[in-house]
């Protein structure tokens, strides 16, 4: 026997009854500490729009399927992402309801921030390469090496000097220190 999946037509008349539970709203309601007193009259208002909002959301995700090229029936979760994505007021439930994708998608995202991140190209690159240790430096970049004869500021010539942006602040500390211990000359502090 196949599935009943005719809509529920919306009332025309107030009633005076909610489709959705009276009471499970009510209990919904006192578990926000914002709200320390709710009236039966508040409660049922508040069943009442959220009835509306969901077949509002419901329409919105129905128009969305009678726009595909082979309008289906029933309501999927991506005709729910598209209504969200598309309508202006839906907005705020883009983050309840987000579009997918599929994993490739998601891997091909992750693979270009990941390159982004360490300064090689996305394309091309394996993961195996991306992982390849730089210098000494954690964050993509070489460190600089002093090439005049005597040096400068007292380091000898190919003395390493770690940029000011180095992760590890123990290596600046102990390249400062050299630098320290090879100048000679006080550094007179009275002004």
């Amino acid at each position: 026997m196949p599935y009943n999946t005719t809509a529920i037509p919306p009332r025309k008349e107030v009633t005076g009854q909610t489709l959705l539970p009276l009471t499970r709203v009510k209990k919904i309601i006192a578990v926000d500490p914002d709200i320390s007193v709710c009236s039966n009259n508040a409660a049922f208002v508040i069943t009442l729009a959220t009835e509306m909002f969901v077949q509002y959301l419901t329409s919105e995700a129905q128009n969305m399927t009678k726009l595909e090229r082979k309008p289906r029936r029933n309501i999927q979760y991506k005709d729910m992402a598209n209504a969200v994505t598309h309508q202006d007021n839906l907005e705020f439930l883009e983050d309840v309801i987000p579009k997918t994708s599929s994993y490739k998608e998601v891997k091909a995202k992750a693979t270009a921030a990941r390159a982004r991140v360490s300064g090689s190209k996305a394309t091309g690159t394996s993961a195996a390469e991306d992982e390849r240790p730089t210098d000494s430096m954690p964050n993509g970049k070489r460190p600089k090496t002093v090439l005049n004869g005597n040096g400068v500021n007292g380091l000898s010539r190919g003395a390493r000097v770690l940029s000011s942006d180095a992760a590890d602040p123990n290596d600046q500390l102990e390249t400062e220190m050299r630098q320290a211990h090879q100048d000679d000359g006080d550094v007179d502090m009275t002004g």
